[in-house]
């Protein structure tokens, strides 16, 4: 249980006085000891160190939030929060699932500080839930929303026509990619669904899931900007096609736009080329994890470049969210110091390194290569033909 205290600064902090101060700290340019030391000269030590973890959070938060100057948070709440585009994405298809209806009730069930809460409740009537007294305290304010600190096992479910979960992985410290170790774990889960079977799961993109689930639900790998952020499963009437699996594609200047969503059989079979055509591709990482890439290559009639993790060519440019294009410029000698030597004759100082089934470190072989030069390119590493291959692009947008 939270120590009375504590809750007695938390919810100083979200007052008025530390919303003031919290303002000021973020426009204070001086070193962080001599904010420490202004702020202790009228704070006490817990809430001096409450005010200057929350102006370094709302910093890191930039990665996740266009607003988090108007939020709080935790460490662990803002770990584990969905970033407001994948959050917006999911709320939106929940609300197209129950469309039908002209109001529906969602319960966010362990929402922590509410980063898919806040979408949710922009579209819908949702009420958050979360055993942690602080991180409930912070979603209300930051969702604006009904808000309840206890048991989710415990819930109701009927009482709503959805819900929503992202259970804890990380219940002993240890991060877990089994349902088993989670919390709720998987038994408690099951029972929920039991009784709603409407429900969206957030989890981990390698979680391993139950062989159960994969004939009734639907599995979606959802990406922002590059990064694989999480498995979701949609069960009930929230799922499209049960059994099904996608990978969807969003990014960050894209709030409003139509994500890019690849749906097919895992594991399909794509043609191996020995030629490097003009273009070569690389894959984004839900696609990946998903097992999709036989589906996105047969799509654009793209060829791999070996078994292997590697890339895909072709002999034309694609404009496609859920493919970064380069053109090939040539393929250099992959020994360091042959490769280094090339680089520097074409004056290229600045390179992006990307590699696939090649086991090499990128900022290692960069401080290696000692660039020097104006010039700009893609470095590309991967196999062809099962030999290591070097090839120099310039990456097309």
């Amino acid at each position: 249980m939270t120590p009375c205290s504590e809750l007695a600064d938390i919810h100083w902090l979200t007052g008025n006085e530390a919303r003031t101060l919290l303002a000021e700290l973020a426009e204070n340019t001086a070193p962080l000891h001599t904010k420490i030391a202004t702020l202790r000269g009228q704070l006490s030590a817990a809430r001096t160190h409450l005010l200057v973890e929350q102006a370094e959070l709302r910093r890191r938060a930039t990665a996740k939030f266009t607003h988090p100057e108007e939020m709080f948070f935790t460490r662990v709440g803002l770990e584990q929060s969905t970033d407001e585009w994948v959050a917006q994405y999911k709320a939106n298809r929940i609300h197209l699932a129950a469309s039908r209806q002209d109001t529906i009730k969602i319960a966010d069930l362990c929402c922590g500080i509410g980063g898919d809460l806040r979408a949710l409740a922009t579209l819908s009537h949702a009420a958050g839930i979360d055993h942690d007294p602080i991180a409930a305290h912070f979603a209300h304010l930051n969702a604006k929303t009904e808000i309840r600190s206890d048991d989710v096992t415990t819930i109701d479910l009927t009482d709503y026509d959805a819900w929503h979960i992202d259970p804890d992985r990380r219940p002993t410290g240890q991060r877990t990619t089994s349902l088993d170790y989670c919390a709720p774990d998987r038994n408690a889960i099951d029972q929920m669904l039991a009784r709603n079977p409407n429900a969206t799961i957030k989890l981990a993109p390698a979680t391993k899931l139950p062989p159960d689930w994969l004939d009734r639900c639907e599995l979606e790998w959802i990406s922002r900007d590059g990064e694989c952020k999480q498995l979701v499963t949609w069960h009930g009437s929230l799922a499209i096609n049960s059994g099904s699996r996608g990978a969807t594609v969003l990014r960050s200047s894209q709030v409003n736009s139509v994500p890019r969503t690849i749906v097919g059989t895992p594991d399909q079979p794509v043609p191996i080329t020995r030629e490097l055509n003009r273009y070569i591709f690389d894959v984004d990482p839900a696609v990946l994890v998903a097992h999709l890439t036989g589906v996105l290559a047969a799509e654009h009639n793209l060829s791999a470049l070996g078994q292997d993790p590697t890339y895909l060519t072709g002999p034309a440019p694609i404009s496609d969210a859920a493919l970064d294009c380069f053109e090939v410029r040539e393929i250099l000698p992959f020994r360091t110091r042959e490769l280094s030597q090339a680089l520097r004759t074409r004056g290229i100082g600045q390179l992006e390194i990307k590699k696939r089934g090649i086991d090499i470190t990128p900022e290692t072989l960069r401080r290696d290569l000692k660039l020097r030069g104006p010039n700009a390119a893609t470095l590309l590493l991967t196999k062809i033909a099962a030999r290591p291959t070097a090839i120099l692009a310039s990456r097309i947008t």
